[in-house]
């Protein structure tokens, strides 16, 4: 029997069906159990990762209540040294901002270099024009929220400072491979996204869930029980206790 046929009957198990039926409901539930093996069968090295790997990403993913298909952006499932990881997407982080309830408007765009002109990060103040077309490389990237009580805040990191970021705690970019690679604006976005919402934004237990759970390998998703085999990440309940560590993609 093939890897991709012990996956299929692993998760089209009655037991399986029933877990995610509890999170998702009957109906959709056998719609994300197909969404897992469709999204492994695209992936050589993920159809050779363990079954239990997969299974606890894509039980972080239900739990979520976020889609796992590449093409929707919230959420995905890769491969990383025989074990799956777990990957929030920035569309994820802005369905789960928005579901809390608590942002009235965010964000989070590529910068243009026909679009900016300066940003002071102590007030900051981004001086930019928008309205210009989208024209020459990529500069920056910048995410912004305002709170339904007012509260409002802009983070503008330049593509260097992003490209440092991610080379300092991603292995996979260091070496040329993986996400930060093939779709580095995507990455880029999520990672400016993930540093305003987990500094400055309020934290829903969802939200919590899903930065903890960002690139990692899930050791057991009901208990937040994970393994960063691919960064340097720090949890992020020391982010809410007040510890100086940074909070890293």
């Amino acid at each position: 029997m093939s890897n991709l046929q012990l996956h299929a009957q692993y998760f089209n198990s009655p037991s399986v069906i029933a877990k995610f039926s509890g999170l998702l409901g009957e109906n959709r539930s056998k719609q994300f159990a197909t969404s897992i093996l469709q999204v492994t069968s695209q992936n050589n090295l993920l159809i050779n990762a363990s079954t239990e790997s997969i299974y606890q990403s894509a039980l972080v993913a239900a739990m979520l209540d976020l889609p796992i298909l590449t093409s929707i952006g919230h959420a995905y499932i890769v491969p990383y040294k025989g074990k799956a990881q777990f990957q929030i997407g920035w569309k994820g982080l802005v369905q789960l901002a928005l579901r809390s309830g608590q942002y009235k408007k965010i964000n989070v765009i590529k910068v243009y270099s026909s679009q900016f002109e300066s940003f002071n990060t102590l007030t900051e103040e981004l001086k930019a024009d928008f309205s210009k077309p989208e024209t020459g490389d990529v500069v920056g990237y910048v995410a912004y929220f305002i709170l339904n009580g007012g509260f409002e805040k802009t983070l503008y990191w330049s593509k260097d400072k992003v490209k440092t970021h991610g080379l300092t705690y991603s292995q996979t970019f260091k070496k040329g491979v993986g996400n930060w690679v093939t779709d580095f604006d995507s990455q880029a976005l999520k990672t400016v996204l993930k540093q305003i919402l987990s500094k400055w934004g309020p934290l829903s237990l969802e939200m919590q869930t899903a930065i903890n759970a960002d690139q990692a390998v899930i050791i057991n998703a009901e208990n937040n029980e994970f393994d960063y085999p691919d960064n340097e990440t720090e949890d992020i309940s020391a982010e809410i206790l007040g510890d100086d560590n940074e909070v890293l993609d």
